[in-house]
């Protein structure tokens, strides 16, 4: 890989390790109810980060796979998540110990091969990941046809981990959404890439991380050419995006209506709360003297959603 790598000038974007086609991981791997599952997942992933290391991998995806549960019947929830923790926090150790430099990333799932997987949103994995202290260790890898699967937008999910400084990575497909599986599928939709790539620039990129085709085309595209298609494709549908991006940025217009509908929060009252100045007798007497108060600010969203529309053309 070293040798194609110097012959074709590819670099590795990030590593990673299948802990969950092999039967041996058929109760997880570092959450199975067996000890020795995970020790081997242990040396496996060790064996994985070395391969990143040597091949200059700037980057190492933790996905879960079936780190869930099919029936809390047989679970012990908070033991396999104890579990999950102390195996995160030794990939930690060891990734210092040889001096790895690259970012550690997760990728959230919610659901199949498992009814149920720990990582199953942005926002779950936040809350885990701030629980048992790794949340200075690791950002998301964010793939779309997760977010789907997880009942939110690609948009919902890249938002809620850039506002948090959380968002590393993006696994660049779409889904088909009447089906409730993960379907891989190149990005045609120039609606969600100028999304995802608004949700980038909105945070001055991606620092290590990248745009990854997590992806294949479907079974009757069969003949070799159609990979061809495929990945010019979905790599024009995101340089499209991109320019729908910047020019939305560039006009600022969107930014704009959104800062007027936070105004109040901006003075007044608004930046005292915010400050942390006021607390509940202070704002008991403020609206005692002020009364009543009624909506004043519309959401505009049928007019937002035609403005955004606009850049598409």
């Amino acid at each position: 890989m070293k040798e194609k790598q110097a012959e074709t000038g590819i670099k590795l974007l990030w590593g990673t390790a299948n802990l969950f086609s092999h039967p041996r991981f058929v109760h997880g791997a570092s959450t199975s109810c067996n000890a020795d599952v995970f020790a081997f997942a242990a040396a496996q992933v060790k064996k994985a980060i070395e391969a990143t290391k040597e091949l200059g991998g700037v980057n190492y995806v933790f996905w879960g796979g079936r780190e869930g549960y099919h029936t809390l019947n047989n679970t012990d929830l908070r033991r396999e998540f104890d579990h999950l923790a102390k195996f995160l926090h030794l990939a930690v150790d060891y990734k210092k110990k040889i001096g790895f430099t690259g970012q550690f990333l997760i990728e959230p799932k919610p659901k199949e091969p498992t009814t149920h997987q720990y990582d199953s949103d942005c926002a779950a994995c936040m809350a885990f990941l701030k629980t048992y202290g790794l949340d200075k260790d690791f950002k998301f890898n964010v793939e779309t046809n997760h977010a789907t699967l997880a009942g939110h937008t690609m948009a919902h999910e890249l938002t809620y981990a850039s506002g948090y400084g959380m968002l590393g990575s993006i696994d660049a497909n779409r889904g088909d959404e009447l089906i409730g599986w993960d379907t891989d599928q190149f990005p045609t939709n120039l609606y969600q890439t100028a999304q995802v790539m608004l949700a980038v620039l909105n945070q001055g990129g991606l620092g290590s991380g990248g745009l990854n085709f997590d992806a294949k085309v479907r079974r009757e595209s069969f003949e070799p050419i159609d990979l061809f298609y495929a990945h010019i494709g979905g790599m024009d549908a995101f340089a499209h995006g991109l320019k729908i991006a910047a020019a939305m940025r560039a006009d600022g217009v969107v930014k704009e209506m959104l800062t007027k509908r936070y105004a109040s929060w901006d003075a007044g009252i608004g930046a005292t709360i915010e400050a942390g100045k006021a607390d509940f007798a202070t704002l008991e007497a403020y609206m005692l003297a002020k009364g009543d108060i009624t909506p004043n600010t519309s959401g505009r969203q049928e007019l937002l959603e035609n403005i955004v529309n606009r850049y598409l053309r």
